[in-house]
C-alpha cells in the first residue's frame, strides 16, 4: 500500500486489530440471517509525511450508505460544543446576514441549526441520505453529495463560495485526502476561512484510544501531517486550538495559500514543536501501541468473564463505532454482554456488527437493573453517567475499558 497523501510505500506498522465488519453497518433482523463482510483492520505509518492510515479494503460508498445510522444530535455534549463554535466564529470573523456559511459532512444539521438561528445564510454538504433528510427536516439546505474538487467547482460556479466552512470529524473519513482538501481552497472566498476538527493522534497514542480505529477512519491525524497535506493542496494553516471532544481534538484554522488575510498564530509552531518533542516524526513513537491495546483487551475480557462467574448482569450503553471496534477486537458476544442501550431509534432493534449484540431502548435498563453498565463511548462518560444516575439506586456500577479498565460506583 502507498500513502494516501504522498504515495510513499508504507511499511511501518502501528496497530493490528485483526478483522472487523464496517463499524456503522448495524444489522437488521434480515441481515442477521446472512453472512457479514469482514475486512482486515490494520494501521500503518507513512515515514515521509507521517500520515497514519488504515489499509484500503472498502470504498466510501460501502461505508457511508443511505441508511447511515450516526446522528450527531443525540449527544447533548456535542450540541453544546457546536453552539459554542458558532458563537465563537461569529465573534471572531464578523459573520452576519451578508455572510455565507457551509459545513462539509453536515450530518443531521446539528451545527448548521445554530448558524440558521443566528440569521446567517448557510447550506450543508452531506452524502448520507438518512442524515441529510434529518437536516432538511430542520429547514437546512443540503447538497447530498460526497465533497471534493468537482463539487467545490460546481458550487463556486453557482455563486456559493463561502466566508466560513466547517469540517468537523470528517477529515479522517475521506479516502482521497488530497482531492478533499483541495476542494476547500476552491469553495472559500478569497478571505474565507475553513475550520477542521479531528481527534488528535498525539492523544490517541498517549491515552491508548485504539478503539477510534475503524474502517471509516481512513486517517489518524497530527498537525504535522495535516499541515503538509494542506500546503500541497492550496491551504495554509494559520491557527490551531485544542478541545476536549472525542478524547482530545484539534481545531485547525486554514485559509487559501495565496492571499489569505490572517497572520499565522504562534500556537501553530508551538503545536508542531510539541508533536516533534513527542516523537511523532520518528518511528519510535509508533511502537508499543499494539501492546497497550492488547492489555485493554485482556483486562476487559477478564472483567466480563469474572462478572459472569459471579452471576452478575452486564449491559452496555452507546452503540458507538468505537464500541464496535472494542467488541470485535475483544471477541465479545451476547453471552458476556447481553445488550447495548442507545437513544438513537435508527439503531434500536438492530444488532452491533460483528458481535451481533442487540441494541435496545433505555427502558431495558430500568427493567433488568444490570449490575454493571459498560459505557462504550468513553469520551461521553460524564454525560452518560449523569443521564443514567438513577441506576446507582440499585447499586449499578459504570465501567469504561479505555484507556484502562475503570469501575465507578
Amino acid at each position: 500500500m502507498k500513502c494516501r497523501h504522498c504515495s510513499a510505500a508504507l511499511s511501518l506498522p502501528f496497530l493490528d486489530l485483526g478483522s472487523a465488519p464496517p463499524s456503522n453497518a448495524y444489522l437488521t433482523e434480515a441481515a442477521l440471517r446472512a453472512p457479514e463482510t469482514w475486512f482486515p483492520l490494520r494501521l500503518l505509518v507513512c515515514e515521509r509525511c507521517w500520515l497514519v492510515q488504515t489499509e484500503d479494503h472498502a470504498g466510501r460508498e460501502a461505508l457511508f450508505t443511505d441508511d447511515y445510522a450516526y446522528f450527531s444530535s443525540f449527544s447533548t455534549t456535542w450540541l453544546a460544543h457546536s453552539s459554542a463554535y458558532v458563537h465563537a466564529m461569529r465573534q471572531r470573523f464578523g459573520l452576519g446576514p451578508a455572510s455565507l456559511v457551509s459545513e462539509v459532512a453536515a450530518n443531521d444539521g446539528y451545527l448548521l441549526q445554530y448558524v440558521q438561528q443566528a440569521g446567517i445564510p448557510c447550506y450543508g454538504i452531506e452524502p448520507t441520505a438518512s442524515t441529510a433528510a434529518a437536516a432538511r427536516a430542520k429547514g437546512i439546505e443540503i447538497v447530498e453529495r460526497f465533497f471534493g474538487v468537482e463539487l467545490a467547482n460546481e458550487l463556486a460556479g453557482q455563486g456559493k463560495q463561502v466566508d466560513l466552512v466547517a469540517a468537523n470529524n470528517v477529515l479522517a473519513h475521506v479516502p482521497d485526502i488530497n482531492d478533499f482538501v483541495a476542494g476547500f481552497a476552491r469553495l472559500l472566498k478569497p478571505h474565507g476561512v475553513a475550520t477542521f476538527e479531528f481527534p488528535h493522534l498525539l492523544q490517541m497514542i498517549r491515552h491508548n484510544q485504539f478503539d477510534t480505529a475503524y474502517h471509516e477512519h481512513y486517517s489518524y491525524l497530527s498537525l504535522t501531517a495535516v499541515q503538509r497535506v494542506f500546503a500541497a493542496n492550496g491551504l495554509a494553516v494559520f491557527d490551531v486550538e485544542q478541545h476536549p471532544t472525542h478524547g482530545g481534538s484539534l481545531r485547525v484554522f486554514a485559509q487559501r495559500s495565496e492571499g489569505g488575510p490572517h497572520l499565522r498564530a504562534v500556537a501553530v509552531a508551538a503545536m508542531l514543536e510539541r508533536e516533534a518533542a513527542a516523537g511523532l516524526t520518528s518511528a519510535a513513537a509508533y511502537t508499543g501501541f499494539q501492546t497497550s491495546a492488547q492489555k485493554v483487551k485482556n483486562d476487559f475480557v477478564a472483567f466480563l468473564i469474572e462478572a459472569q462467574r459471579q452471576g452478575k448482569k452486564v449491559a452496555a450503553y452507546g452503540a458507538a463505532a468505537k464500541g464496535n471496534t472494542l467488541m470485535n477486537f475483544c471477541g465479545v458476544r451476547p453471552d458476556l454482554l447481553a445488550y447495548v442501550v442507545d437513544r438513537n431509534p435508527a439503531k434500536q432493534g438492530k444488532c452491533m456488527p460483528g458481535s451481533r449484540i442487540p441494541i435496545v431502548a433505555e427502558e431495558r435498563l430500568r427493567q433488568d437493573r444490570p449490575d454493571h453498565i459498560v459505557i462504550l463511548p468513553w469520551n461521553l462518560s460524564a454525560e452518560v453517567m449523569a443521564q443514567l444516575d438513577y441506576a446507582r439506586a440499585w447499586g449499578a456500577s459504570f465501567v469504561t475499558a479505555v484507556p484502562e479498565l475503570r469501575i465507578s460506583r
